[in-house]
């Protein structure tokens, strides 16, 4: 049975991770200079989080949020306004064949890392891992 490259479960492929990196920096440098021709977009800093590319590199999802943290929906509205003009800036800058269709969603890690920042002062949590740490101590012994 042959293998399906499309569906593994081994997560990205070393191209996928080069191509979105690559995209994420152009597209930082396209934000920051204010390239893009939009009311709506100039002035507001972007922070580009990550990009990740589909197995065939045609789609590119660019996890984007705004410096501040105001105003997501409205920029997201923006860039996805204005996707075809960033995809030509962004083919420019990178020496691919084709360019992927860029998508943008809204970045949450900041927001997930302030939730495990708190679970993790709970006390109880707190006490969890501490007896945790005094069990692994035992075993040494």
């Amino acid at each position: 049975m042959a293998k399906n490259r499309f569906n593994s479960a081994e997560g990205p492929s070393q191209r996928q991770l080069r191509v979105g990196e690559l995209i994420r920096r152009a597209l930082s440098d396209i934000l920051l200079r204010g390239d893009v021709h939009d009311p709506d977009l100039s002035g507001v800093s972007v922070t580009v989080g990550e990009v990740r590319c589909s197995p065939d590199l045609k789609v590119a999802t660019a996890y984007v949020t705004p410096l501040g943290g105001r105003g997501e929906e409205g920029l997201i509205k923006a860039l996805a306004r204005n996707k075809g003009e960033i995809r030509h800036m962004v083919g420019k800058s990178l020496t691919l064949k084709f360019t992927p269709d860029l998508r943008f969603r809204l970045d949450e890690t900041y927001d997930r890392m302030d939730e495990t920042r708190r679970l993790f002062s709970d006390e109880t949590v707190q006490r969890d891992v501490a007896r945790h740490d005094d069990d692994d101590d035992e075993d040494l012994d």
